[in-house]
């Protein structure tokens, strides 16, 4: 029970039903606080216990200064926690491991389970093998529980030993567009208590329940875990951006228009770990599906949320999406009596207020390789061509693969491998030639059927409408599928090399798809279904045509990639493509029909139709009137309430995995893909002193913008890599490989691919890209692996350095996990993502921060010298900054390096070593301690 300082408590009746509630208005102050600040203040005033959360905690936040420089700290009390099946795997397998060190120390293994609601939805392991034809989908759902059959078992065990844990089974859809259409509450209602659903995810893109007025973000899998066990999270009370939107989308511009529009506002403006706010009278303009839309990206503009208040648009799509009323007057009463109701005229507080003018938004693309690199549509070719010289020949990976990654997709089928869709239609007009002066290098490639195309720099391979982003907008998903009954009625369809892809993120999409009698032409133009998950958008994009493969490689062609999704970083889409485009998805039916990123989807033809006469875009482009009237009229609540009335059961592949019994996990040593971890072997009930680092060597030297997806293995597993060495020695055939993100249960896996990106470039071993350093001094190159056992065994502590924002985008814990294992005691970088900074503190990784203007450039470092971080050793607190050395062979240096210890919870992680010990040792008996 609260400790209720400020006499907060109070009843709210909702239809003759009385709820306790914590009343914001109770605070001086609080009237004029920010919406996602009033939920927070709530969050504090309902769990304080005057211990991790104080009632000075409370007057801090109802103090909040606007323009301060955040630095008082508060604990966050998620209500619940979101995971995926990618990061949620690792969860459960630490939380098994940790169920065993309690029993070591002498608890009750059974302490160790969730405290709060936690769901799991497997969205993150199928696989668009098959493409292209009628039966698309379920192949690819028979090698995925094929693949994954060991994990899908771990995680039915866990459904059945930890309370509070519910699973989606796979097939279902994306955990954030299952989150808005089903699992989010909105007002939680438990035990007579009525409180805002908060939640944490392990997927960046959490906040796209934000768009519901949920407030919620990203974790990596580490706070998630300690979340799970009834941990508050600690976090500095952030700086507020409002976003004023005024006007309306204008006739052509769509929710991707608009996304990509705010990414690149707010990119320039830097908000960087802030909380976005959207008020003002345009918000009654922008429907929750778009709201949605703008924050599940809310990591490639860099904050931690980007909500919309409650309004009537809230309550409309809670009675769409089948809520019943009891909760959506329930919502609506809660809302209104916290202040948490959108007001246009209103105007809270904010550190810093923008505009935007919907009517403003124009046609767009966002590329090659970043996705707040706006590019407006009528200068997609202009930007293709002005960086089509970046995309130069570099040195091939160790073991002669060379860099377009030959062995990434091996044949798990025979008909996988012949991957071209079962009929196309010929492909009219070939790649339209560039300017003069572009670089052209034309290879010519022969299909399956016989049929012999030209590739060249900058042709589309791969054409997906895919991801949570756009998929659960039914407006852009609508407007696709009526573009591609205009295209196909014309007489277009995709050029013969595109692999197009279609995976929804809820089998909602495909209930109002046939009501709307649009599936069809979909079909008829190669977007035949291939799964409900995140393909393409994580790299499970499957193998691109073989012919077409082989024509890159001959060639060293630049091809591209045109997706719906949300990211688009180097080697993160597929191997192959080297340039990779976020489009809505009708933009992404356009650029198939074209077939190149060289054209000028504005003004140049699509191609030739079955009349014999160029058609354009802008002729086979809906209106905004055709969609509202098909989304009028085939959106029904009973869509959603039919599909996810049984959605934990699972069809009887799922029903009738085995699953372990007991409370512990029983762990078969010759599994390789759910293993026992080694972070909690040898657990001392005590924590051993805090150390200096001496004689340190650097594993890896970075530049700027280094992502988690350059750090944490993702993607395929090459036969050659360390990770293939170490799965073909236990028996794996490389068809069986499967994917990195597939085994993030298995540690010795995932080290073997921490920093083995292929598009990473490590400066210690230059014209390299890919998972290559030297060890020093002799020099020697090798495997980033292989350098760390080897300095393991010579027992010399490593460090990372790096540039600026190093570890964005994904929230990806083994990002820190893999960097902990390598022997990794310390990152020195110019500038941190806020998760990834705090994944290293949960694993017991120092990291330490250059002084403004400083870097390795800037400080002469070459990677090459011995290093030395003093200031650790007898402090029970960090200190502000401390001194490293560097002794090279031109002499020793001496630098200041601020660390990124930010808060007193995070110093008490580091002192034991990571999150998850302090808070195993929390657990335990007192005896024990």
């Amino acid at each position: 029970m609260s400790a209720d300082s400020f006499g907060a408590a109070g009843t709210l009746a909702v239809g003759g039903t009385g709820y306790r509630i914590f009343r914001v208005g109770a605070l001086d102050g609080a009237d004029r606080l920010p919406y996602s600040l009033k939920v927070l203040l709530e969050n504090l005033l309902r769990n304080e216990d005057g211990q991790l959360v104080t009632a000075a905690q409370i007057r801090a936040l109802a103090a909040w200064d606007p323009a301060a420089t955040p630095s008082t700290e508060i604990a966050f009390t998620p209500a619940r926690v979101l995971l995926q099946d990618f990061t949620g795997v690792p969860c459960l397998v630490d939380l098994a491991a940790m169920r065993e060190a309690m029993a070591a120390l002498g608890g009750d293994p059974a302490a160790v389970s969730p405290q709060r609601p936690v769901e799991l939805v497997i969205d993150h392991s199928v696989i668009a093998d098959f493409f292209g034809r009628p039966d698309a989908l379920a192949r690819n759902i028979d090698l995925e529980y094929r693949r994954n059959a060991e994990r899908y078992a771990f995680l039915r065990w866990g459904q059945q030993a930890l309370p509070n844990l519910r699973v989606v089974p796979p097939g279902t859809g994306i955990c954030h567009q299952v989150n808005i259409e089903h699992l989010a509450r909105v007002v939680f209602a438990e035990d007579g208590l009525a409180f805002p659903d908060t939640l944490v995810g392990t997927d960046s893109h959490t906040p796209m329940v934000n768009g519901l007025g949920v407030l919620g973000w990203g974790v990596g899998g580490i706070e998630a875990e300690a979340a799970m066990l009834g941990q508050p999270l600690s976090m500095l009370i952030p700086r507020v951006i409002g976003v004023r939107l005024s006007g309306e989308l204008p006739e052509g511009a769509t929710a991707t228009d608009l996304v990509l529009t705010i990414a690149e506002l707010l990119r320039s403006v830097g908000v960087v770990g802030t909380f976005v706010e959207f008020f003002g009278p345009g918000v009654a303009t922008v429907p929750v599906p778009n709201r949605a839309t703008i924050g599940n990206m809310s990591p490639e503009y860099g904050c931690t949320s980007a909500i919309f208040p409650i309004d009537e648009a809230t309550l409309a799509y809670l009675r769409l999406t089948g809520r019943p009323e009891t909760q959506v007057t329930l919502v609506e009463a809660y809302a209104k009596a916290q202040g948490l109701w959108h007001d246009p005229g209103r105007r809270p507080h904010y550190s810093q207020v923008l505009d935007l003018d919907l009517s403003s938004v124009a046609p767009s693309i966002a590329g090659p390789k970043r996705p707040h690199d706006r590019i407006p549509l009528a200068r997609a070719p202009e930007a293709f061509r002005a960086v089509l010289g970046q995309y130069e020949p570099v040195r091939p990976h160790p073991g002669g693969l060379d860099e377009a990654g030959a062995e990434s997709f091996p044949a798990s089928d025979p008909v996988a491998v012949t991957g071209n869709r079962e009929s196309d239609k010929p492909a009219g007009p070939e790649t339209p030639a560039g300017p003069a002066g572009r670089v052209h290098r034309p290879v010519k490639a022969t299909l399956g059927d016989g049929r012999t195309v030209q590739l060249d720099h900058g042709a589309v391979v791969i054409a997906a409408i895919t991801s949570c982003t756009n998929t659960s907008n039914p407006d852009v998903m609508i407007a696709a599928a009526l573009l591609a009954k205009n295209a196909a009625e014309r007489g277009l369809a995709p050029k013969p090399w595109v692999k197009t892809t279609l995976a929804p993120g809820s089998r909602v999409v495909m209930d109002y798809y046939e009501r709307a009698g649009l599936t069809p032409y979909l079909d008829k133009l190669g977007f035949n279904l291939v799964g409900y998950g995140c393909t393409t958008c994580i790299g499970n994009s499957g193998p691109l045509i073989p012919a077409v493969s082989a024509a890159i490689a001959e060639g060293d062609l630049a091809a591209c990639s045109v997706l719906s999704g949300n990211r688009n970083f180097e080697g993160r889409i597929h191997p192959e493509t080297k340039l990779n485009y976020l489009a809505s998805p009708p933009l992404v039916i356009a650029y198939a029909l074209a077939g190149t990123m060289d054209t000028d989807l504005t003004s140049q033809s699509l191609g030739t139709g079955g009349d014999g006469r160029p058609v354009y875009l802008r002729e086979i482009w809906p209106s905004q009137s055709e969609v509202a009237e098909v989304v009028a009229a085939c959106l029904r609540p009973e869509m959603y309430e039919r599909e996810y009335a049984e959605v934990f059961d699972g069809d009887e592949r799922w029903r009738s995995l085995p699953v372990p019994a007991g409370e512990a996990f029983a762990w078969d040593r010759a599994s390789s893909y759910v293993r026992r971890p080694p972070f909690f072997d040898a657990l001392t009930a005590q924590p051993g002193p805090v150390a200096d680092i001496e004689g340190a060597r650097v594993l890896v030297l970075l530049g700027n913008s280094v992502t988690t997806d350059h750090i944490s293995p993702a993607g395929t597993i090459r036969s050659d890599s360390p990770a293939g060495a170490y799965l073909r020695a236990h028996g794996v055939a490389p068809g069986d490989f499967n994917s990195y993100g597939s085994r993030r249960g298995n540690h010795e896996v995932m080290i073997r691919g921490t920093f083995a990106n292929i598009r990473l470039r490590n400066h210690l071993a230059p014209a390299t890209e890919g998972g290559v350093t030297r060890h020093l001094p002799g020099g020697e190159r090798m495997s980033i692996f292989d350098a760390a056992g080897r300095y393991a065994a010579e027992r010399v502590p490593l460090l990372v350095i790096a540039g600026t924002e190093y570890g964005s985008g994904s929230s990806r814990d083994w990002a820190a996990k893999g960097t902990a294992l390598l022997g990794v005691k310390a990152v020195i970088a110019a500038s941190y993502e806020r998760i990834h900074r705090s994944n290293l503190i949960g694993m017991g990784v120092l990291p330490l921060q250059f002084q403004p203007g400083q870097d390795a450039a800037a400080l002469g470092l070459t990677g090459e010298e011995i290093y030395g971080i003093r200031g650790l050793a007898g402090a029970e607190t960090p200190p502000h900054t401390l001194t490293v050395t560097a002794a090279g062979p031109g002499g020793t240096q001496q630098f200041t390096a601020t660390v990124r210890i930010d808060t007193p919870a995070e110093a008490a992680y580091y002192r034991h070593g990571g999150i998850l010990p302090y808070v195993l040792r929390g657990l335990a008996p007192t005896h024990a301690r």
